[in-house]
């Protein structure tokens, strides 16, 4: 389970991310509808990529994010993205904050940034969905399965998203992309024979079928804010991996939570579930199948350890900043010493999977 003293609530902004208060002042005056009042600013403990801020006046907050000060890679921390997606998903009523106002100027506070609603509910550090009784739990469990369902059903030709990314061949580009910047992040992160073996066995067994629609990226119970007291989301956050990509594999890194113990994305494999009232793989499957009007999850093994290797090759891109010393998250040390395992999981995945079709 994530450590919500960790990565939730706010602080005083760190040193590496302070700006200019004033000159924020004045931009939101001239560009957030209804902005008055004095304006404090306090940064958000978690995000491992893009700086997050609370943004405070008399009578109303905001929330705002940012590009890392500093070198970036090319195409990353891309808050204009997160920015354009919510926008037009909150058109049509899927659960995202209101976007205010973006700016793509440097200029105003050091790197573009984006200002949105500040949607106040409840968060859940893990997928047990601490607190509540276990009926809830399955209900606020289904909950999170339906609402990625109506994300991948969202018409994005019909949002103006058709160039959000690249239709087809989704994970193969995906493979090419992290495998490349796994190689390219060694020189400061290293390498791990398990990592290796992964990527030769995902491009060995790549699967034939192929599906495009708008994903996430990250879709896990702490990007949920659900309403303070019903099993409802309110807002999905977190869009920075979001694209044009396979449905199947976006649900599959939602669904790996039973797989990863709770250290590890909230995961849930060393629970009971039928103790804590939680579906089991079976059933969310299922009622994800149910609600896309599939008949199954195709090679759903396969997506699972993906999505492993890609989330490792995240950790590993963290580990990297770390020893660059462009890390955003208090806690990107630990987060990034994380490699090790999700990579040995993938690759375990991977062997269980070879020897469940061998039988």
């Amino acid at each position: 389970m994530a450590d919500a003293n960790k990565f939730g609530g706010t602080g005083p902004v760190r040193e590496a991310h302070k700006f200019d208060v004033q000159a924020l002042y004045q931009w939101m005056v001239l560009h957030v509808p209804d902005f008055e009042g004095s304006l404090t600013v306090e940064q958000f403990k978690g995000g491992q990529s893009n700086p997050t801020y609370r943004l405070v006046t008399p009578n109303r907050e905001y929330v705002l994010r940012r590009k890392p000060p500093g070198t970036l890679l090319k195409g990353a921390h891309a808050v204009d993205r997160e920015a354009r997606v919510m926008a037009a998903l909150g058109k049509v009523g899927f659960p995202v904050p209101t976007i205010y106002g973006s700016c793509d100027e440097p200029s105003v506070i050091g790197s573009p940034f984006f200002v949105m609603e500040l949607v106040k509910g409840r968060i859940f550090w893990g997928s047990t969905f601490e607190g509540v009784s276990n009926e809830d739990r399955h209900l606020y469990t289904m909950e999170m399965n339906r609402v990625l369902a109506q994300l991948h059903s969202v018409d994005y030709q019909a949002l103006g998203l058709g160039d959000y990314g690249r239709a087809g061949a989704f994970v193969a580009r995906q493979l090419e992309r992290w495998s490349s910047q796994y190689m390219m992040d060694e020189p400061d992160a290293g390498r791990l024979d398990e990592m290796d073996r992964v990527i030769v066995w995902l491009k060995a067994n790549l699967p034939e079928r192929d599906e495009t629609s708008l994903t996430h990226g990250d879709f896990r119970v702490d990007n949920l804010i659900f309403h303070p007291e019903e099993p409802r989301v309110l807002a999905v956050l977190d869009w920075e991996l979001s694209t044009l990509g396979d449905p199947v594999a976006d649900f599959a890194y939602n669904a790996m939570m039973y797989r990863l113990p709770s250290d590890i994305l909230g995961g849930v494999a060393e629970f009971d579930l039928k103790a804590l009232g939680l579906p089991t793989e079976p059933e969310y499957v299922e009622a994800y199948c149910r609600a896309t009007n599939r008949a199954h999850v195709p090679d759903f093994d396969y997506y699972v350890v993906f999505n492993m290797f890609r989330f490792a090759a995240i950790l590993h891109g963290i580990k990297a900043r770390v020893a660059r010393g462009t890390a955003v998250s208090e806690d990107a040390t630990a987060v990034g010493n994380r490699f090790a395992k999700v990579a040995g999981f993938a690759w375990n995945e991977a062997q269980r999977s070879n020897k469940r079709k061998a039988a």
